[in-house]
C-alpha cells in the first residue's frame, strides 16, 4: 500500500491487474478490509466527469473483471450489495495492516523493519484521477499517518517499554526516518527540463547547453518531492516547438524549466524560468552568469534556485539538490558534458565515435570520474544497436567493462548495472541480467531507462503482465520517448489487446520509429492490406533513422523498394506463398550477411514462424542489437506461435538460459513447467 500499489500471491509472484482504475478499486477497498465502501463515492472518485449511470456502469465492469482475473486466488474476494462493496479481511494482508498488528501485539522489532522498508513512501503513491481523487487521498494519507503516529506513541510510553532504551530508540529512530510530508499531498511535482535555447553556429554553447540540460535533469531528479520528466522525451521539444501547455500536456508535467543561453564576452549567460504547465504562464526568471571554467558552479545555482522556487510557488517544504560534482577537474567534466550530449543523439555519421573520444579523454584526465565510465559504458552500448558495427560483441565486452568500473568507483550507479544486465543476455545468462535490472531499479526507481530496463526484460523472458507496469511506468515518465511506445505496443500484443498495440505503435511511429510493429499488430487485428502498406513505410527511415546490415551496401531505388514490396507481404499479408519468398531470401541473408544474426534476419523470422532460423541466429549469439527481438516470440497469434510450438523451442531456451530466468523468476504467460500452454 505505501509507494506504487502491489499485489502478490501468497507465495509471493506479483500479479498485475490491468487498468489503472481497476488497480485503484482495489487499492481503495484493502486500505479498509472488511469495511464497505459507497458505490456511488467510489465511482465519482474514479469516473468523475461521467453521467452517474455511465460511472456505476463502469464501477460494475470494473469489478466484474477483478473477479475473473482473481477467481483462481479466491473465488469469493468481494462481498458485495446493491449500495457498497467491501474486500474480504480474511482475504487480504498488506504492509499496512501488518504494521498496524505488529504495534497491536508488541512485536516492535518487526515494527521497525516494516518502518524501515516502508521508508518515507507515501500511501497509494502514484494514483491520480484528478483534485476530487487527490482531496480524497490526501485526507486518507493524513487519517493513516495519524493514526500510525498515535500507536506509536502509545507503544513508546508503555510499561512494557519503560528501561528498554535500546528498544525505544531503534522504534523512535525507525519511525524518525519516515518523512510524512509527502504523503499528505495528493499531486506529485511533475517537471521537465527542456534544451535551453542558444544562438545559431556557436557549437561550443550548444554543447553547453545540451550538458546543463543533461544535467538539470539529473539533479532535480535528486530532490524527493520532484518527478522529472525523462531525457529522451523533454529533447524532443524547445520553448520554440509549440506553446507551453501543449508541451506540458506532452509531457505530462505540472510546471517546465526553460531559458536561454548567450555568450558575452568571456562570460556565459544563462536566462532561466519557471513556466505553470496549466496556463503557460511563467511564474518565475533569474539569470545567472558564470565562466567557461565554472560550470560546477552555474549549474548548481540554477538547480537550486528552479527547486526553491518550486517550492514557493506550491508551498512546499522541497529539500535542495544534493550537490553533484562527480569530478574535481572542470576540464574532465566539461569533455563529459559534451560526449552525453553526443550520445543522446545518438543517430548521426560518426557522432557516436566522437562522443567516446570525448569521454575516454575525459577519463584520462580523471579516471575516478564514476558517473563518466557510465556514459561511456552508454555510448558503447549505442555503437553496438544503433549504427552498423562489424564487432557488436567485442563493442558489449568494453561496454560492461565501463559499466562495472563505473560500479566499483561508486556502487550507486544504478544505471551502470542495468546496461552490465545487457551484457548478460550476450553471455546466456537471463538471470544475471534481470538480478542487475532488478538491483538497478532499486536504486534509480524514477530513472525511465532503468525502468524501462527492467520492463524490457521481463518482456524478453515472456513475462509479459508482470513487465508491463514498467514499462507504462517508463511511457509516463518519458511519454515522447518512441522507444518507450514500442515496447508498450509489443506488451499490448502479447497480451491480446489489438486496440491498444495499435495506439501504441502509431505513437512510435509519429516519434519516428520504423512502423514495422504497427503493421504486425495492425495484421493481427485483420486489416492486412493496410498492414502491408504501413510495415513499407519503414522503407523511408532507411539510410537516415535506420541503417543497412553491417557490412552491406545501402539498396537504393528499384532494389530498395522491391525488397521491402517482398518483406511487407512476407510479414503482412497473410499469404503462404509471401512468407515462403521472403523466408528464402532470410536464409540467403543469413548465409550472406557479415553478422548472420543481424536484427534485420531475426526479427521477421519470428513474425513469420520460421522457427528453425529463430534457432539458428538468437539461438547462435544474442547481440545488444538483436535481443529486443525476444520480446516479440509471446505473441499468442499465427504464425508466431509455431515458434513455441516447435519441438526445437524448449532446448533453444535452455540453451539461451532462458528456462533458468524461468525458474527464479516464473514461467512465461504462454507456459507451465510442463511445457508449452498455448
Amino acid at each position: 500500500m505505501f509507494g506504487p500499489f502491489q499485489l502478490r500471491a501468497a507465495g509471493g509472484e506479483q500479479i498485475v491487474i490491468n487498468g489503472k482504475r481497476a488497480q485503484a478499486v482495489l487499492a481503495i477497498l484493502c486500505l479498509a478490509p472488511g469495511q464497505t465502501f459507497e458505490r456511488e463515492q467510489l465511482s465519482q472518485l474514479l469516473w468523475r466527469g461521467k453521467f452517474r449511470a455511465q460511472a456505476r456502469a463502469s464501477l460494475r465492469q470494473t469489478l466484474l473483471d477483478l473477479k475473473k482475473q482473481l477467481a483462481h486466488l479466491c473465488p469469493d474476494l468481494f462481498e458485495s450489495t446493491r449500495e457498497g462493496i467491501a474486500i474480504r479481511a480474511e482475504a487480504v494482508a498488506s504492509d499496512l495492516s501488518e504494521l498496524e498488528a505488529a504495534l497491536a501485539s508488541g512485536a516492535y522489532d518487526r515494527v521497525c523493519e516494516l518502518l524501515l522498508a516502508i521508508g518515507s513512501q507515501a500511501l497509494l503513491d502514484g494514483l491520480d484521477f484528478g483534485p476530487v481523487f487527490a482531496d480524497w487521498r490526501s485526507a486518507r494519507c493524513q487519517q493513516v499517518e495519524q493514526r500510525l503516529s498515535q500507536q506509536i506513541e502509545r507503544a513508546l510510553s508503555q510499561d512494557g517499554m519503560r528501561g528498554l532504551d535500546h528498544a525505544r530508540s531503534r522504534l523512535r529512530d525507525a519511525w524518525s526516518q519516515r518523512d510524512r510530508e509527502p504523503a499528505a499531498h495528493g499531486h506529485e511535482i511533475r517537471v521537465a527540463v527542456l534544451p535551453f535555447a542558444t544562438p545559431p553556429g556557436d557549437q561550443s554553447l550548444q554543447l553547453f547547453s545540451h550538458g546543463l540540460f543533461d544535467e538539470l535533469i539529473t539533479t532535480l531528479g535528486q530532490v524527493p518531492q520532484l518527478r522529472v520528466a525523462g531525457r529522451g522525451s523533454s529533447r524532443q521539444l524547445d520553448s520554440a516547438a509549440g506553446s507551453a501547455t501543449d508541451a506540458a500536456r506532452t509531457l505530462n508535467v505540472t510546471h517546465l524549466v526553460e531559458g536561454s543561453i548567450r555568450r558575452q564576452g568571456r562570460t556565459v549567460r544563462v536566462h532561466a524560468g519557471l513556466v505553470e504547465g496549466r496556463d503557460g504562464c511563467r511564474s518565475w526568471s533569474g539569470s545567472f552568469d558564470g565562466q567557461n571554467d565554472d560550470l560546477f558552479a552555474l549549474q548548481q545555482s540554477i538547480a537550486e534556485a528552479v527547486t526553491q522556487e518550486l517550492g514557493e510557488v506550491l508551498e512546499r517544504q522541497i529539500s535542495p539538490p544534493a550537490y553533484r560534482r562527480s569530478t574535481a577537474n572542470k576540464d574532465a567534466y566539461s569533455l563529459y558534458l559534451q560526449g552525453r550530449a553526443l550520445t543522446a543523439r545518438a543517430i548521426g555519421d560518426g557522432v557516436l565515435a566522437k562522443a567516446i573520444e570525448l569521454l575516454e579523454s575525459a577519463l584520462r584526465i580523471d579516471p575516478d570520474f564514476a558517473a563518466c565510465w557510465t556514459a561511456l559504458a552508454e555510448a558503447q552500448v549505442y555503437t553496438a544497436v544503433y549504427t552498423p558495427c562489424l564487432d557488436r560483441l567485442g563493442q558489449s565486452a568494453r561496454m560492461a567493462e565501463c559499466a562495472m568500473k563505473a560500479i566499483e568507483l561508486d556502487p550507486g550507479q544504478g544505471h551502470a548495472r542495468a546496461m552490465l544486465g545487457i551484457h548478460r543476455w550476450t553471455e546466456n545468462d537471463p538471470v544475471g541480467a534481470l538480478d542487475l535490472a532488478h538491483e538497478a531499479y532499486r536504486l534509480e526507481p524514477h530513472n525511465p531507462e532503468v525502468v524501462l530496463r527492467l520492463g524490457s526484460f521481463l518482456l524478453y523472458i515472456g513475462r509479459t503482465r508482470e513487465a508491463l507496469p514498467y514499462i507504462e511506468a517508463a511511457v509516463d515518465q518519458d511519454p515522447a520517448n518512441g522507444r518507450n511506445h514500442a515496447m508498450l505496443s509489443v506488451a499490448q500484443l502479447n497480451l491480446g489487446n489489438l486496440d491498444a498495440a495499435i495506439r501504441a505503435g502509431e505513437r512510435m511511429v509519429d516519434l519516428g520509429l520504423p512502423s514495422m510493429w504497427l503493421a504486425v499488430a495492425t495484421a493481427a487485428s485483420g486489416d492486412r492490406r493496410l498492414a502491408v502498406q504501413q510495415y513499407r513505410q519503414t522503407m523511408k527511415l532507411m539510410n537516415k533513422t535506420m541503417f543497412p546490415p553491417a557490412g552491406s551496401r545501402p539498396l537504393k531505388g528499384p532494389s530498395l523498394y522491391a525488397f521491402w514490396q517482398i518483406a511487407a507481404r512476407g510479414v503482412c499479408s497473410g499469404r503462404a506463398v509471401d512468407r515462403r519468398v521472403y523466408r528464402a531470401m532470410l536464409d540467403h541473408l543469413h548465409a550472406s550477411l557479415h553478422d548472420p544474426c543481424d536484427t534485420s534476419i531475426v526479427q521477421p523470422a519470428i513474425w513469420m514462424g520460421q522457427a528453425d532460423l529463430v534457432f539458428r541466429t538468437l539461438g547462435a549469439q544474442i547481440s545488444p542489437a538483436n535481443m529486443f527481438c525476444l520480446m516479440s516470440l509471446w505473441a499468442d497469434l499465427e504464425p508466431i506461435r509455431q515458434i513455441r510450438l516447435d519441438p526445437g523451442f524448449l532446448p533453444f531456451a535452455e540453451r539461451i538460459g532462458l528456462v533458468a530466468a524461468w525458474e527464479k523468476y516464473g514461467w512465461p504467460d504462454l507456459m507451465s513447467t510442463c511445457g508449452v500452454g498455448d
